[in-house]
C-alpha cells in the first residue's frame, strides 16, 4: 500500500469539511438555500464515509502496530545508553557555558552559583549513566 493511498481517506474527509465550511462562509445565498446546500453536502459526505473500506483501515493499523513493535525492539539498552551519554555531554557543555558566562559577565557570587549548578549537573548525569549501565 502506498502512503498516498493510506492517507487519502483522511485528507479527503478534511478537504470535504474544509470545502463545506468555505462554501457556507462565502455563499451569497439566502439562509434556507444555504441550509439546503449544507444538508446536501453532508449527505454526500456521509455516503462517501460509508464507502471507506474498514478492512483496508484495519490492515493499515496492523502494519503501524508491527512497525511500532519493531521500533520498540530496536530500542535496546545500548541505544538508550548511547543517547543518554550524548544528552549528558550536552547538559555538561551547557553548564560549562553558564559558568564561563558567569565568569565573564558576573560577580564572584554569580560565578560560585554557576559552578555549583555545573557540579550538580555533572553528578546528576553521572548518576543516570551509572544506573543505565548497571541494568
Amino acid at each position: 500500500m502506498s502512503k498516498k493511498r493510506k492517507s487519502g481517506t483522511g485528507k479527503f474527509i478534511i478537504g470535504a469539511l474544509a470545502g463545506l465550511g468555505m462554501g457556507i462562509l462565502f455563499a451569497p445565498k439566502k439562509g434556507a438555500d444555504t441550509r439546503a446546500d449544507v444538508k446536501e453536502k453532508l449527505e454526500d459526505l456521509i455516503s462517501k464515509v460509508k464507502e471507506i473500506d474498514a478492512k483496508e483501515i484495519k490492515e493499515q493499523i496492523e502494519v503501524k502496530i508491527e512497525e511500532l513493535k519493531m521500533d520498540l525492539e530496536d530500542l535496546d539498552k545500548e541505544k538508550v545508553l548511547e543517547i543518554a551519554k550524548k544528552k549528558a555531554k550536552q547538559i555538561q557543555d551547557k553548564a560549562e557555558e553558564i559558568v564561563d558566562l558567569a565568569i565573564e559577565k558576573g560577580t564572584p557570587v554569580l560565578e560560585k552559583a554557576a559552578s555549583s549548578v555545573r557540579e550538580k549537573a555533572i553528578i546528576m548525569t553521572k548518576d543516570v549513566l551509572k544506573k543505565l549501565e548497571s541494568k
